[in-house]
């Protein structure tokens, strides 16, 4: 008798979905941040998005957490995710760190997840998953090698990249751990007004002019009029909710292997949306990283 649970429909296309959405963050990301500081940028963003998950809370009235903790867990969750994770991505985006490179050191995730997971969640690993994810560290070592003739590293730049990575991997244990089947509008709602909250005052005190005003500087063109759609509706509502749904489907680990597959993809829109050059020298490593994603996910 076969027991095997058929998978939804949702989660057989998901990991595509997401992966194209993710990756193309990166690129769009550069190219608003042309137009406005990054802590107003995620400002402006998770307003937005604030707006439209309160609109769909009117609409489709979804039950809310009935413990007190869930609260707790969802707006942690979103902190780490909104605030840290997409914070320190930003600045280190305006301190001069390219959209490929950034995608480059996020995918060094599923290290940390996979060294953590075990304690932090109780899953096991297997030595092959680890040689996926050894197999994708080496790849992105040498990509990030390969680019640093063209696109010379900066301290802050790299030190908020690091602390962008402790921050959604962070995120992707805490939901592992304590995350619970909320209905999507009620986790994003909440997720995002933690991560507004969080952003708000680095906006006020870093970004504002002598008026308190921080969209003084925000130039209105429709390049940042459409990066902040795409990552609005394309990354904040849709990529954010698959990536959680995910998580809460599988093993944490093997979700997390996706983001190795994010790099070459995001260094290949990058390169089509703002020029960003990929040199030859760094395609060995993509694909070194890209066959670790296929072992980490395949066993």
């Amino acid at each position: 008798m076969n027991t095997q649970v058929k998978q939804p429909l949702w989660l057989v296309f998901a990991p595509l979905i997401f992966l194209f959405l993710w990756s193309g963050g990166y690129a769009t990301a550069k190219l608003g941040l042309q137009y406005a500081e990054p802590m107003v940028f995620l400002v402006i963003r998770y307003g937005l998005v604030v707006a439209i998950m309160l609109a769909a809370m009117v609409v489709l009235r979804p039950p809310l957490p009935k413990r007190g903790m869930d609260w707790v867990h969802l707006s942690v969750v979103g902190f780490l995710l909104q605030s840290v994770y997409f914070g320190f991505c930003y600045a280190g985006f305006a301190s001069g760190v390219g959209a490929g490179t950034m995608a480059l050191i996020m995918s060094l995730q599923p290290i940390l997840v996979g060294i953590l997971a075990p304690r932090w969640t109780g899953e096991k690993i297997g030595w092959q998953r680890w040689l996926g994810l050894a197999l994708g560290l080496a790849g992105t070592g040498i990509v990030i090698v390969a680019r640093s003739s063209l696109e010379p590293p900066t301290v802050f730049g790299f030190l908020a990249a690091a602390l962008a990575l402790a921050g959604i991997s962070s995120a992707s244990l805490w939901e592992k751990r304590f995350g619970l089947s909320h209905h999507p509008v009620t986790s994003n709602l909440i997720g995002y007004v933690a991560g507004l909250l969080g952003i708000l005052p680095l906006a006020f005190f870093l970004e504002a002019n002598e008026s308190w005003n921080i969209f003084a500087n925000v130039e209105w063109t429709w390049e940042f009029s459409a990066a902040v759609a795409y990552l609005v509706v394309g990354n904040s509502v849709i990529a954010v909710s698959l990536l959680l749904g995910m998580i809460r489907a599988g093993e944490v680990s093997r979700v997390s292997a996706l983001f190795f597959l994010v790099p070459p993809l995001a260094a290949l829109i990058a390169w089509v949306l703002i020029g960003e050059v990929i040199p030859v020298s760094a395609w060995p490593g993509i694909f070194i990283a890209a066959a670790g994603v296929y072992i980490a996910n395949r066993f």
